[in-house]
């Protein structure tokens, strides 16, 4: 396995739904740390590494987002039955009979999301998809005082289980939470391959916290860092896949990905035509999409100060919000090479020019 394969894989198989991303936060620690001159924290559990090309250049952020999305326990039923309540956008559909992993004082148990079978069900009531607040999780409780006795109370987080592997000879990347630790592992990856190359700027490299939920974490870390220039790094839908046509098709493999609109945000033109024109001279292909059911880190991070010129950029990927989701190594490793030379040419110049 592969350095980026193995980060992804540690990266994605770390634990941290939104409002509880330390051991992902941790994991990132121990990947800045050495490629930075300064690791800086925000207050919520956002981490960003620091690194001076030029001190008076302008100042860049890339970032990705700590969190994946999940779950917290609300209330444990008299039988020993967890009721919870969700973090981050789920479809129902995608959650039943799923194994998930609960996280008590007392330590870790595996939990099975359950519902009402359909055996007992009128036939149109099979119909219709299950509502969340009707689904529950069994971890194997006897009755709620032997749940309470393992640990389990009200405010316990709860984390999808699915195990990282690779598909098509390791061209592929499956598992859960590539949404967003493929942003968190880009903006590593572009600090490693900065650390002999010149830079006009000092970088900042990391991640925030609690993007699921409304992009929380961009807000501190733009107040941490005050940006001249900032990319949010997240995954984009992939549309390459049976019943979904699209004018503007993303495919897993299709290279980077650049998003031209979404709910939160128009991009700034002249950082999107700089990113467009590097990768033509780059000899890159590069796909756009436009998303207004939902929205990055650009949201708050554009609207830092008195503007902010931003992008967000990242990867095609298939199943996101769910249990295993797929991406390409290639878009990944493409990105990181269309992110470092874009970043080389960000000098005082042309953020003057941006800006003009």
């Amino acid at each position: 396995m592969d350095d980026m394969t193995l980060m992804m894989k540690e990266l994605t198989e770390s634990d941290g739904v939104s409002g509880f991303e330390r051991s992902v936060r941790d994991k990132m620690a121990e990947y800045l740390s050495p490629l930075s001159d300064e690791l800086m924290k925000d207050r919520l559990g956002s981490i960003i590494g620091k690194k001076v090309g030029n001190e008076q250049g302008p100042r860049v952020l890339i970032a990705g987002h700590l969190d994946e999305i999940g779950f917290l326990v609300t209330s444990i039923t008299p039988k020993g039955f967890l009721r919870f309540e969700q973090l981050g956008g789920w479809w129902p559909h995608s959650v039943m009979s799923q194994r998930v992993r609960v996280k008590t004082r007392k330590g870790d148990y595996v939990g099975i999301v359950g519902s009402k079978p359909p055996h007992g069900m009128e036939a149109a009531e099979r119909e219709k998809v299950v509502k969340l607040k009707q689904m529950y999780i069994d971890i194997g409780a006897r009755d709620a005082d032997d749940a309470k006795a393992m640990g389990v109370r009200p405010g316990d987080w709860i984390v999808p289980i699915s195990e990282f592997t690779t598909m098509r000879d390791d061209e592929l990347w499956v598992g859960k939470a590539l949404d967003n630790r493929a942003g968190c592992a880009l903006a590593v990856e572009v600090l490693k391959r900065l650390q002999e190359e010149q830079h006009p700027n000092v970088l900042y490299a990391g991640a925030t916290v609690q993007e699921e939920v409304g992009l929380r974490g961009a807000t501190t870390v733009a107040n941490l860092v005050q940006p001249d220039i900032a990319f949010a790094l997240d995954v984009g839908i992939a549309n390459d896949i049976p019943g979904v046509e699209a004018e503007s098709p993303s495919n897993v493999g299709g290279g980077p990905l650049l998003l031209l609109l979404d709910s939160t945000m128009i991009p700034h033109s002249g950082l999107r035509d700089l990113v467009m024109d590097t990768a033509e001279e780059l000899g890159m292909d590069i796909q756009v999409a436009t998303v207004m059911g939902g929205g990055t880190d650009a949201g708050k991070f554009h609207l830092h100060g008195t503007g902010c010129p931003t992008l967000s950029m990242g990867f095609a990927t298939r199943y996101i919000h769910t249990h295993n989701a797929i991406m390409a190594k290639k878009d990944f490793d493409e990105a990181a090479t269309l992110l470092v030379n874009v970043i080389k040419k960000l000098d005082q110049d042309k953020m003057n020019e941006l800006f003009g």
